[in-house]
């Protein structure tokens, strides 16, 4: 195990209510920076003991990612670990905290990217995966293939040694109750984790989050990886797939720079997002912070919403939204640790 290393670790939180526009981006390169999921996140509406526990979440997941870099580790493994973390809390959507279908299951989605080599690894639809981020990095380095689905994936991950779990352990109450309140008003309706509003193809009641979680890390090696995990909607039907587990909508990277998105995953499959950042940055000369607005601008004006982070091989950080909020964080080389919820 690596060393643990909180005696020395410099904490910095900032919980930001300004607008996302001017948020602060640290002037000490950026090693790693994380999504909680984005949405109606409102001051007004969240409890100090719940912005409490979002801030202990994101902190440990900064932390464990941080650790690994520290110790020489490579971006691979920090993306892994800070993932896993988060995959580990029930406040995100995504393992433990996974939303639940229309059937009453929980169907978990992942991806993972390396920038030095182009490879990449997903897996999609799975139940029985208790760290679904493992998985896609199994998919990654011990098969030919780049995304394993539902029984198959298991399977896999199964004679991989990863831990496998019965489907009740993704069970909470909150998702459950989330179900339940949605299947009152329209069997129909499929919930996207956190806002608050509606449209009409496909039916989406949107009063909650987008609680896709996601990572971007850069090692001592000047190595990016990019890494992207979820639980999908609430209410979702016929074994829909979102953006997270695909490569080039939901995760990216390159040896420039690594991307995850969190969102209404077919906005970011319709306009390739991820991909989408990367090309402005190589084709156009963009930086990665306007390289990133302008990607959220098209999924603005295509009718969808949600955010991004991207971390670029100079240690640039970038973390647009267009919702109320999104829960995100990043560390500086000098362990200088930074964790913003609102606009």
């Amino acid at each position: 195990m690596y060393k643990k290393i909180a005696a020395i670790f410099v904490l910095c939180i900032t919980v930001y209510s300004n607008s996302a526009m001017a948020q602060k981006i640290s002037d000490d390169k950026v090693i790693l920076v994380i999504h909680g999921g984005a949405g109606t996140i409102v001051k007004k509406n969240m409890s100090a003991e719940t912005e409490a526990q979002y801030i202990e979440a994101l902190q440990a997941s900064l932390r464990a990612g941080y650790a690994i870099l520290t110790e020489g580790g490579s971006s691979l493994e920090a993306v892994e670990h800070a993932i896993a973390v988060m995959e580990d809390s029930p406040l995100f959507n995504a393992g433990k905290g996974a939303v639940f279908t229309h059937d009453g299951k929980n169907e978990l989605d992942a991806s993972i990217m390396t920038g030095k080599d182009g490879k990449a690894g997903a897996v999609a639809g799975v139940t029985t995966i208790k760290n679904p981020i493992r998985a896609a990095i199994a998919v990654m380095q011990k098969s030919n293939h780049v995304m394993l689905a539902g029984k198959g994936a298991e399977l896999f991950a199964q004679n991989n040694g990863l831990a496998m779990v019965d489907p009740s352990y993704f069970y909470t109450e909150r998702r459950w109750k989330a179900l339940q309140r949605l299947l009152k008003k329209d069997s129909l309706r499929v919930e996207l984790d956190h806002d608050e509003k509606n449209t009409v193809i496909p039916p989406v009641d949107m009063d909650s989050k987008f609680g896709t979680v996601g990572c971007v890390a850069l090692d001592h090696a000047g190595n990016i990886t990019a890494g992207t995990s979820t639980g999908g909607m609430t209410n979702k039907k016929f074994g829909r797939v979102g953006d997270s587990p695909i490569i080039g909508a939901g995760t990216y990277a390159n040896k420039e720079v690594g991307v995850s998105c969190t969102g209404w995953g077919e906005f970011y499959i319709r306009q390739v997002a991820a991909y989408d950042v990367a090309a402005l940055m190589n084709y156009k000369g963009s930086t990665v912070q306007d390289a990133t607005a302008e990607v959220i601008r098209k999924i603005g004006a295509a009718g969808g919403d949600g955010g991004i982070i991207a971390l670029d091989r100079n240690g640039n950080v970038a973390m647009p939204f267009n919702t109320a909020g999104m829960y995100r964080g990043y560390v500086t080389d000098k362990g200088e640790v930074v964790v913003q919820i609102y606009k």
